[in-house]
C-alpha cells in the first residue's frame, strides 16, 4: 500500500490568519495520524505565512508516523532539519517569494550543490528525497547526488487528467520506472486529490508515498477531515 502523508500547511494557514492557535496544529496532527494516515508533512517557509519553524519543532513530540520535512535548502531551513531530525527530508527549489511549489530540481545543473546538502541530512540519518519534473535525464542526476527517493511533482498530470487527457501520466511511469531500475524510491505529490489518485496509484509502479496537502484539506471543508483521510487511504490500496 502507498503511505498517505499529509501536509498541515493549510491547517497552520487558517490558524495564523486569525491569530492565537485555533486550529490546533499540533492536535489536528495528532486526529490525521489516529485517522490512519501514515505520515506528516510541513513545508515551512522563510517567511513563516504558514508553518512557522517553531510548528516543526514541536511538531516532533507528536508525529509518530513518517514525520517528512519539505523545502529549499537554505541555512535556516537546514538548522532547522538538522535539530528536528525527522525521518525525511524533500529538498524543493522554491524562490523565496513563491505561493507554491512550481518546477523540480534541474538535477544536473546542481548536481554538486544537491550531493553537498544530501551527504550532510544523510549524515544524521535522515532519508532524503528530491522534487522533480518526470524527465528522465533529471531521474538519472537524481540517481548520482545519492538521494534515497525522488518525489514526482504532479501538477501537470493533475492538470491533463482534469481535461481528460489519461495519457498525462506517461512521462510519469516511464520516470517510474526508471527510478525503480536505478534504485530510487518514489514518492509523489501537488494538485493530487481523490478525483486523480487511484488513477495515478494505479499507474505507477513502486509508488511509496503521496503528500497531499490542499486538496485534502479543502475536500475535508465538504466531506470532513477523518472521512477523507480514509477515502485517501481506500484509494491508495
Amino acid at each position: 500500500m502507498t503511505k498517505l502523508s499529509v501536509n498541515i500547511n493549510k491547517i497552520a494557514t487558517l490558524r495564523n490568519a486569525r491569530g492565537g492557535n485555533v486550529p490546533d496544529l499540533l492536535k489536528v496532527a495528532t486526529d490525521i495520524q489516529k485517522f490512519g494516515a501514515q505520515g506528516i508533512t510541513i513545508h515551512p517557509r522563510p517567511d513563516e505565512r504558514h508553518i512557522r519553524y517553531q510548528d516543526a519543532r514541536d511538531l516532533k513530540s507528536v508525529v509518530y508516523t513518517e514525520y517528512n520535512i519539505e523545502g529549499n535548502p537554505q541555512h535556516n531551513f537546514i538548522d532547522l532539519v538538522l535539530e528536528c531530525k525527522p525521518d525525511q527530508v524533500t529538498l524543493v527549489p522554491d524562490a523565496i517569494g513563491a505561493i507554491t511549489s512550481s518546477a523540480g530540481w534541474d538535477t544536473i545543473k546542481n548536481q554538486s550543490y544537491l550531493t553537498e546538502m544530501i551527504q550532510e541530512f544523510q549524515r544524521y540519518g535522515i532519508r532524503t528525497s528530491i522534487f522533480v519534473d518526470p524527465i528522465l535525464e533529471i531521474i538519472e542526476g537524481a540517481k548520482k547526488t545519492g538521494a534515497d527517493r525522488i518525489e514526482l511533482y504532479t501538477e501537470a498530470f493533475a492538470y491533463q487528467y482534469g481535461l481528460g487527457n489519461e495519457n498525462g501520466i506517461d512521462p510519469y511511469v516511464k520516470s517510474a520506472v526508471l527510478a525503480n531500475e536505478l534504485g530510487l524510491g518514489v514518492n509523489a505529490g501537488h494538485d493530487l486529490s481523490l478525483d486523480n489518485i487511484q488513477f495515478f496509484k494505479q499507474n505507477i509502479p513502486g509508488l511509496l508515498e503521496v503528500s497531499i496537502g490542499h486538496a485534502l484539506i479543502s475536500e475535508a471543508l465538504y466531506l470532513g477531515l477523518e472521512n477523507v483521510v480514509n477515502m485517501y487511504l481506500q484509494k491508495l490500496k
